[in-house]
This record gives structure tokens, C-alpha cells and sequence, in this order.
């Protein structure tokens, strides 16, 4: 399998990103759920053009994010760092995506977002300790 393949099949099994921003304030970082669209490496989220992270991109859009598996089990840790660029989202097929996987959003009318990912660094200890796929 290759290592996007396994980065995207870690994505799949997941919902939440953290995402960390910078701007003149320092750093910020928030969860928010996200769906995913594999072919273009780009993730979609929901957030107020209010909150600080957004405020953050709006000036900044170098973002960090991860997902991970949270275990106690050493041998099981699993996690996925990701670099990229997030603006506003603007193509209708990425929407239509984000609220097939949210439909109850659809009712809060949110601003979407998207992260591009420019970079993946997944660390798999199932396939040995502190064993990185990355990508590109």
C-alpha cells in the first residue's frame, strides 16, 4: 500500500482535525469536524469568519493541523501531521460533500472552509516504532 493510500485510509477513520494558526495575537489552535476529499488532498470545515483561528488565515493561511488516534498503547499510537493553506471555500462539489458527511450543518448555514494540504507526515507504531509514511 502506498503512503498516501494509508494516510488516507487513517483519514477516513476519523473526524476531527486539530488545526493551529498564527497571527500578531500568537497562536491558536481548535478542533473542528471536517470531511475529506482524497483526490485533491483538501479537507473542509465550518467556522465563524469571527473566531480567532479565522482571523488568523484570513491574514495568515500557513496552517498546521493533526488527527490521532489517542491511546495509551505505544505499540498502537497513530498520528497524522498535516501542513497546507486554508481560504474560504468557494467550490460548490466540496460543499456538497461537507454536508453529505454533516447534513444537520446545512440547517446552521456555516462558512466553509478548506485546507489544502501541501505536506503529511502520518506516524504509524503498528508497522513499527515511530514508523513515518510521508507525502509528497
Amino acid at each position: 500500500m502506498e503512503p498516501l493510500e494509508k494516510i488516507t485510509n487513517f483519514i477516513s477513520k476519523h473526524h476531527v482535525l486539530s488545526l493551529a494558526t498564527y497571527g500578531e495575537d500568537g497562536v491558536s489552535v481548535c478542533s473542528v469536524f471536517y470531511a475529506y476529499e482524497e483526490q485533491t488532498q483538501q479537507f473542509v470545515f465550518a467556522s465563524d469568519t469571527k473566531t480567532t483561528h479565522i482571523q488568523h488565515i484570513l491574514k495568515n493561511p500557513q496552517v498546521g493541523a493533526n488527527i490521532l488516534l489517542e491511546t495509551a498503547e505505544v505499540g498502537k499510537i497513530e498520528g497524522l501531521q498535516i501542513k497546507g493553506k486554508c481560504k474560504k471555500l468557494q467550490e460548490s462539489s466540496l460543499k456538497k460533500l461537507y454536508f453529505k458527511t454533516f447534513p444537520y450543518a446545512l440547517a446552521l448555514a456555516p462558512t466553509l472552509w478548506c485546507l489544502d494540504v501541501e505536506y503529511f507526515k502520518l506516524t504509524d507504531n503498528r508497522l513499527g516504532f515511530g514508523k513515518k509514511l510521508i507525502w509528497p
